[in-house]
């Protein structure tokens, strides 16, 4: 039974009565009428073990969005039910109103409805439900945990799918009516036509210009059903934060736009999630299954506080693909985790597939490095520009093995790797 705050006030008055009433028995006969009125109350409130408490409602929201989840509250008792019902979910779920006041009479039900707005990926679940029936004079209630179970799977928040319809326009140019006119490798023949100036001279068909008495010069299309993997470094730097977010959101972020834009582009793309084993992988999804593959894959994914293997994460990649791909590793410009890692086997992984690494840096660094206004300033300014140094020599080292590097902000990291698979694209390297 517990002794509500009423009950409490009313036994702190009867303690005080002997400081005006010398007689004890005045003071004993209240303090057994409250027992007693407590003792009636507990008996009339309403039996929480009676209950039946289910959900329904949203398994399914997307970061940064809200969703609906409704606590049903089931009286299967003889004995009408006010409680106060405490709905307990994790803070990261954002969940609102956190408790409520519930009339249940006997055989009927209420409906509790609890808004979620979670802050963070992955899986939430309520720890439990407190129903605190109280009887109708208040001063005594029955409390009593009941489980509720219910998961809510959060799922990566997609900010830069505005992009999209930019880049699909760009996607319709190359593809479209004005097609690349760079011949490489991963072109198609697509037609031919009067030579212009500025038109590569390579382009040139001998044959067509002798019959016709023009110059005229092919045309070349970007080659469609080609290989995109997605490698997302799950590994220890992919735990740091650039701004609000964690860096491995950015990355998602960044991979969802491109799976999105290559698969209207007619590529095939892959997932891989990988830090010393493999955390999620999407393979062979169609093109209207895709990003929902996607996103289910990448929704449980959180950081490993561990150094990321590698050599078995190359191995992974180069057992799952024969043909020529396009890898695009999203990672982070660690000078001393490329060095001892990737850098010695990029000349096993470029001769096979074309190379790209997409990072996400930090803004921080470069406000600090423009900083002045104190010694401590100059100091921190000075360690910027030490870090940007460094990220400037690792990219130019990258590049040296043949691989494109995508380095930039946490809101340009998306477009930017988009524009970057573009101009693959539209150059006839794919």
């Amino acid at each position: 039974m517990a002794v509500t705050g009423r009950l409490a006030l009313l036994a702190l008055v009867a303690s005080a009565l002997p400081l005006f009433f010398p007689y004890g028995w005045v003071v004993l006969a209240v303090l057994a009428l409250l027992v007693l009125a407590a003792a009636v109350d507990f008996a009339l409130a309403g039996n929480v073990r009676g209950l039946n408490l289910h959900r329904t409602g949203d398994t399914a929201i997307r970061l940064g969005e809200s969703g609906q989840v409704g606590l049903i509250v089931e009286n299967l008792g003889k004995r009408r039910v006010r409680a106060v019902v405490r709905d307990a979910w994790p803070p990261s779920a954002g969940v609102t109103p956190r408790t409520a006041d519930v009339d249940v009479p006997p055989g009927e039900r209420r409906r509790i409805d609890l808004t979620l707005t979670p802050t963070r990926r992955g899986d939430r679940s309520p720890v439990s439900v407190t129903v605190r029936s109280t009887g109708p004079l208040g001063l005594a209630a029955r409390q009593l945990p009941r489980p509720a179970p219910w998961t809510v799977r959060v799922l990566p928040g997609f900010p830069s799918r505005r992009h999209l319809p930019a880049k699909l326009r760009r996607l319709r140019e190359l593809t479209g009516q004005q097609v690349a006119l760079i011949r490489g490798q991963g072109t198609e023949f697509d037609s031919l036509r009067e030579y212009v100036a500025g038109d590569d001279v390579r382009s040139i068909d001998w044959r067509a210009t002798a019959r016709r008495g023009d110059v005229v010069v092919r045309t070349w299309r970007p080659e469609r059903d080609r290989r995109i993997f997605l490698i997302l470094d799950t590994g220890r730097t992919s735990a740091g934060r650039v701004g609000d977010i964690p860096r491995l959101d950015c990355s998602m972020d960044a991979a969802l736009l491109l799976g999105a834009l290559a698969s209207r582009a007619g590529d095939r793309v892959d997932l891989l999630a990988y830090d010393r084993t493999v955390r999620a992988r999407v393979e062979g999804a169609s093109r209207t299954d895709l990003l929902p593959a996607m996103v289910r894959a990448m929704a449980p994914l959180e950081p490993e506080l561990i150094e990321s293997d590698a050599a078995g994460m190359v191995s992974a990649l180069l057992a799952g693909s024969r043909q020529r791909s396009l890898v695009v590793l999203l990672t982070e410009l660690n000078t001393a985790a490329m060095e001892e890692g990737l850098i010695p086997l990029l000349p096993r992984l470029t001769s096979r597939h074309l190379v790209l690494v997409a990072a996400v840096a930090d803004p921080r660094v470069a406000e600090m490095a423009a900083a002045r206004g104190d010694l401590a300033a100059v100091y921190d300014a000075a360690a910027a520009e030490r870090a940007r140094a460094d990220r400037r020599r690792l990219t130019a080292e990258l590049r040296g093995y043949g691989v494109e590097v995508v380095d930039a902000g946490p809101d340009e990291i998306a477009p930017a790797l988009a524009d970057a698979y573009l101009a693959l694209k539209a150059a006839g390297r794919l």
